[in-house]
């Protein structure tokens, strides 16, 4: 996709250097969203496979949820690592190390003998990503004068959407066709030649000189406060929400989250920067993209289980009609960067977040065995949309004016709020959805196979789809009346010291 978008505009060609920066910033985006691609097709792909592979080991509930939750944690704790590390070493290195432990994790993957050593290998692999995904939006504000960024970043985070496009249909027809394996294997070939090209285009850069220090007391607390959130709520599903394990989970979560800010108030390079909460849009725009995250990232993932284990279908026909969402993701996504120049990135951030509100609500009424597939695409599409138009408005909104030295640490901070909404997420939809259903049948979700069983077992799905889904509405309309707010706050607010205005102002509209 960036390739496409790699001649600059003629406006920028009456300045040499100009024209040299614009295309110099174009070739760093056509690397970003090519790894952007690499990575997201990892996770679409594996959310429509995950069926075959349970069925393939005969995995547990707990270890098919970790397969998942495993990666999630792992680039949560890790991506604010790495964002201080690029800070202080460069990006480049980082990045193109980030694409070597991605590729060979995901080689080794299809040889795993049993379901926790994919478990561990998606943890590997996890820490590649992280690698990655830490300096994407980073790189794009470096590389971009502020007038084209919201266009640079509109292409990035399309680059996700074509791969959550391609990537469940991939996923299913690789599954079915050749074995579960290929959903890692296919990796590596796009992966090579992303690490090729990386190391050829990326320009090289002096590192910022920022503190050279690592928070270790504030990494051990996202690990532990996390980690215990997870654990938690992976068990749900299995063990039900009053079992002791599930019930400590949660509560030690709570508990030390108020010490771990304390511990980040006093370090002197903290791995979540609390202070970033006093600028109140900063605050609120985060806020929203964690109840965001939280709302919307099961969307394909549960479609996905629903017509394998409610209907019966193959991986590949459940790849096929999840296929509403991304392509309406891409297309928000490609155009986010038009409408930025019209409309304020927070104005874009509201219109998003109420859309995918407005399409979860049609996905609760149409999760249903009285209807048929209409209903539930167009769910999808809203959904799509409201993401597509959301989370580059979101990047935008939070890194623009950040100080160079301040991106990454920014930037770690946005992916980690939102990294955990991924994690609360899918954990708290997995669990509900299979809540009503029995212990000894839910086991028979995550295979795809409960059509096989009764009639009755449907009938708990479905009541278990409307669960989910009424949460994740919920907290879609809480982002939604935080992005209000931050839209607000915005307009009242002067820029807080160390946080510089754009020249143009057209260029925030």
């Amino acid at each position: 996709m960036a390739g496409a978008q790699a001649t600059p505009p003629a406006s920028d060609a009456g300045d040499p250097r100009e024209a040299k920066d614009v295309r110099r910033a174009w070739r760093t985006l056509s690397v970003v969203s090519l790894a952007s691609v690499l990575t997201a097709l990892g996770g679409s792909a594996l959310n429509v496979a995950l069926p075959e592979v349970v069925r393939h080991f005969d995995a547990s509930p707990v270890a098919a949820s970790w397969m998942l939750l495993g990666f999630m944690l792992t680039n949560t704790v890790l991506a604010v690592v790495f964002g201080r590390f690029a800070d202080m070493f460069g990006r480049r290195g980082m990045y193109l190390c980030g694409l070597t432990v991605y590729l060979l994790a995901s080689l080794v993957l299809g040889l795993a003998p049993n379901e926790w050593v994919v478990v561990g290998l998606r943890v590997v692999q996890a820490a590649g990503a992280a690698m990655l995904i830490t300096n994407s939006a980073a790189l794009i504000t470096e590389a971009f004068p502020r007038s084209r960024l919201g266009q640079g970043m509109g292409i990035y985070t399309a680059s996700f959407s074509a791969a959550q496009l391609i990537g469940p249909t991939l996923g299913g027809f690789l599954t079915h066709e050749f074995g579960w394996q290929w959903v890692f294997w296919y990796n590596v070939p796009l992966g090579l030649v992303c690490l090729l090209w990386g190391y050829v285009a990326l320009p090289r850069s002096r590192p910022s000189g920022g503190t050279r220090g690592i928070d270790v007391p504030g990494n051990i607390g996202v690990l532990i406060g996390l980690g215990s959130l997870l654990l938690g709520l992976s068990q749900v599903g299995q063990q039900g929400w009053t079992h002791p394990l599930v019930l400590g989970g949660v509560a030690l979560f709570l508990v030390f989250l108020p010490f771990f800010i304390w511990i980040e108030l006093r370090s002197p390079y903290p791995v979540v920067d609390v202070r970033l909460f006093r600028d109140a849009p900063l605050a609120l725009n985060l806020v929203a993209g964690f109840l965001n995250s939280v709302a919307r990232v099961a969307a394909v993932l549960l479609m996905a289980l629903y017509f394998q284990a409610a209907h019966g279908e193959t991986t590949f026909e459940a790849g096929m009609k999840v296929l509403p969402l991304p392509i309406a993701t891409i297309i928000a996504s490609t155009s986010s960067g038009f409408w930025q120049r019209w409309l304020r990135p927070r104005t874009l951030v509201v219109m998003g977040s109420a859309t995918t509100t407005v399409g979860l609500l049609v996905l609760l009424a149409a999760v249903s065995p009285a209807n048929g597939y209409l209903p539930v695409a167009f769910g999808l599409v809203l959904i799509g949309l409201g993401s597509g138009t959301f989370l580059p408005s979101n990047t935008t909104a939070l890194l623009h004016g950040i100080p160079d030295d301040r991106i990454g640490i920014a930037n770690a901070l946005r992916l980690m709020m939102q990294s955990t909404g991924v994690m609360v997420g899918t954990a708290l939809a997995l669990s509900l959805v299979a809540g009503p259903l029995p212990a000894d049948l839910r086991p028979h979700v995550f295979a795809g196979t409960l059509s096989g069983i009764s009639g009755p077992a449907v009938d708990a799905l479905i009541t278990g789809y409307h669960w989910a889904l009424s949460c994740m509405a919920g907290i879609s309309a809480l982002a939604l009346l935080t992005s209000f707010g931050g839209r607000r706050a915005d307009t009242r607010v002067a820029a807080p010291p160390g946080r510089t205005t754009d020249p143009n102002p057209a260029s925030l509209q």
